[in-house]
Parts: C-alpha cells; structure tokens; sequence
C-alpha cells in the first residue's frame, strides 16, 4: 500500500470527535453546497432553454420558408407547393418535418368585444403531437374532406379577453376588399404563456378557409415550416435548405425572427456560467484555509515524519490525499443534495412561477446527464489543483521547530 495513502486514511479515522473532524465536515459540506447549488442551477438553466424553445418550435417549427417581400405584413405572398421539398422531404436526412401555413389578418367580434387577431391556417399535415403540450381545453381541430373546417383554436388570453369558452360561435372579420365574414366554433384553447408573441395573437384553423378567402388552389400556401433532426444544426440546415428551395424563396430560423426570446436565453445562460465561477471561487478558497489548518493541526507530525527521513513530496501526498477525500465525499452529497432537489421539482412542481414574466407557470428542470457529469469533473479537477497550493508550505516547516510546536 502507497505509504501516504496509508497515512491519510489513518489520519481520517482516527480524528474522531477532534476538531479536524469538524474541519473535514466543513470541507465536505462546501463542496457539497457548492456542487448542489451548480447542479440546480445548470438544470434550471437546461429546463428554461428546452421549454422555451420547444414551445415557440412547436408553433412555429424550425426554419420558415416564404416568398422574398418588400412588406412586413403578416401575411405573406403565396407560394406553391408543388416543390421537391414539401413533395420528399424525406429524401434529406436533415428534415424530419415539413408543413405548410397561412396567416390572415382579422378581428373577432362579439356582442362586447372587439379584438384584432391574426389567423393562422395550417393542415392536416400539422403536427399535433407537438402542439399537444400546449393545448390545455378541448381537442384540435377536425380536417373534413369536403370542405374547409369550421372549427378554431384560442389562445387562452384571446378566450379571457373575449369571455369564450369551448362549444361558443366567434364571428372572425377578415381583411380584404370586399371584407369576410366567417363563423367558426371554438373546439380547442391553447395557451404557450409567450402572449406577445403567440398567445395575444394568434389563432388557429384550416388553412383552407385562407386558401378560399384568398381564391387559391389547395397547392397554393403563405409558406412552408420546416422541422429540422437535429436542432442544434439549425445554421448548416439554412444553408443546406437555400440550395434545395428557389431563388426567390426567403430562408428564416424562427431564432431569428424571434430573437429577443433566444437573447433572453443566452443572457441567462451567461449569468449561469459567472454564478459557476463564483460558487467554484468561494469552494476553493474554503479548501485552501482547510488544507492549511490541517497542516497546522500536523505540525508535529510533519516534525516528525521528517525526521525520520520523509521527504517533502511524501507530506505533500499525505494531506493531498485527505483532500481528495473530501473532495470525493463532497461530490457525493452534492449529487444526492442537488438531484434530489430537482427530481423533487420534476416531479410535484412545488415552486411556481409568474407565467407573464417566464413563459412558464413552474421552475423547469432539464435533465442533461452531460452536464452533471462536466460539472462533477470540472470541480473535481479544478479544487484537486488547487488544494496543491498550501501543501507547499511544508517545505518550509523546520522539523526541529516543528516538534516543538504546539
């Protein structure tokens, strides 16, 4: 056995009640804070990022393709989909999803309320298993063969606004020249909390009725949603995308068009990664006072280890070891302290959130084994380093002195 490996864990166990033994649980229990705190905090940080961004992909998928315009309307210029993509979009590995969109602008009417909307026409191709998650009343709408749907979603901030609930009629004013009048029955409320950007806004139909509206054919679409495998290549699928479409097809990820959302993100992920630097700051400064009170403690036996032959290498080894100890006892109840914690908050949700200020009602937790494993290294890594700083002070002990110290 090393010799000071040995004598570390005979140190370990023989302190007892002593007041290293006070020192070592303070140890342990820094680092176990320290790690715990970065653990939620980067869980947090994943939860926020993945329900944020699924929620504004969900509605508005990856990429978006239209027609090139000089307008900032949100109705587009129509666009045919008789196109290789929107016909085999399977044929590119890098598509998982195409389908194709409207919006129209309108308001609804009621016997108290008028509100501007804008509505969006989608189809059968819609993925609704996505949408799923933000559907909260009722179901989504029915595609009939003959004939455009009848049938609406809300937003559950339009419905308020408008005292609308499921089974009621909405008059939908559309504009144009001549003006249109639809009446549609309200089958579905959704509710994503981005209300300035969706749910004040937006409801949902059959693209049909803007196909109708409009005198287009059913090949006839404002544009085409583009689900990408793989969302963190978003930028390589735009350029792959613009040498697929035609030239006058204009090529958008939606993190563009709502970029404030993704700045929001990328803010708070920056804020993250100080706060990380913080916590392993504070952690290390711990170890170091802690390493050198132990030092302290074994002036003595430094003395007497020299004497009896030992180098400084050696002494070095012996409290380097007993601070990996802690170090490794620490990240253990880091671990159990920190995902605990989270899983406690995955599960029962217990600490809320204003909606209309995060776009969520609860304190998400996004689970990225990744992370907890980067973050378990980085610490180990990092405070290992840094406990070699005050070992050095042991070239310095005089044995002589040393063995008089008390």
């Amino acid at each position: 056995m090393n010799l000071s490996y040995f004598i570390s864990k005979r140190i370990t166990s023989q302190s007892g009640n002593s007041f290293s033994s006070t020192i070592h649980k303070i140890a342990i229990g820094s680092i176990g804070i320290g790690l715990a705190v970065m653990i939620v905090s980067f869980l947090i940080l994943k939860g926020f990022q993945n329900t944020v961004s699924d929620k504004i992909y969900n509605f508005s998928s990856h990429i978006q393709i239209t027609k090139y315009t000089m307008g900032n309307s949100y109705e587009e210029s129509p666009i045919s989909l008789d196109n290789e993509l929107y016909n085999n979009y399977e044929s590119y590995g890098f598509v998982k999803h195409v389908q194709e969109f409207s919006h129209k602008a309108g308001l609804i009417k009621t016997e108290e309320e008028v509100l501007g909307i804008i509505f969006k026409g989608v189809s059968k191709r819609f993925d609704q298993q996505k949408f799923k998650t933000s559907l909260v009343e009722g179901r989504f709408i029915s595609f009939e063969d003959s004939t455009y749907s009848k049938e609406v979603l809300l937003s559950r901030t339009i419905a308020n606004k408008l005292r609308l609930s499921i089974g009621d009629d909405v008059i939908v004013h559309f504009f144009q020249n001549p003006p249109r009048v639809r009446k549609l029955e309200v089958v579905g409320i959704y509710e994503t909390n981005l209300s300035e950007y969706y749910d004040a806004k937006f409801i949902i139909g059959d693209i049909r009725l803007i196909q109708r509206l409009n005198n287009w054919s059913d090949s006839i679409a404002g544009g085409m949603e583009v689900f990408i495998s793989n969302a963190n290549k978003i930028g390589e699928a735009e350029q792959m995308l613009e040498e697929i479409v035609d030239y006058d097809f204009y090529v958008e990820p939606v993190r563009e068009k709502y970029v404030q959302v993704f700045d929001w993100l990328h803010l708070i992920s920056r804020q993250v990664n100080i706060f990380l630097g913080i916590i392993l700051f504070v952690v290390c400064v711990n170890m170091i006072s802690i390493i050198l009170i132990l030092i302290m403690e074994r002036t003595q036996m430094i003395g007497l280890l020299k004497s009896f032959g030992a180098n400084n290498r050696l002494i070095r080894s012996i409290f380097s070891y007993n601070g990996i100890q802690l170090i490794l006892k620490g990240l253990l109840i880091g671990n159990l302290l920190g995902l605990g914690l989270c899983y406690i908050q995955y599960q029962f949700k217990v600490i809320p959130l204003n909606p209309h200020d995060y776009y969520m009602s609860y304190v998400p937790i996004g689970w990225d084994w990744q992370v907890v494993l980067g973050l378990n290294l980085l610490t180990f890594i990092v405070v290992s380093l840094i406990i070699l700083i005050p070992t050095i002070i042991i070239a310095r002990i005089n044995p002589i002195k040393s063995i008089k110290f008390d």
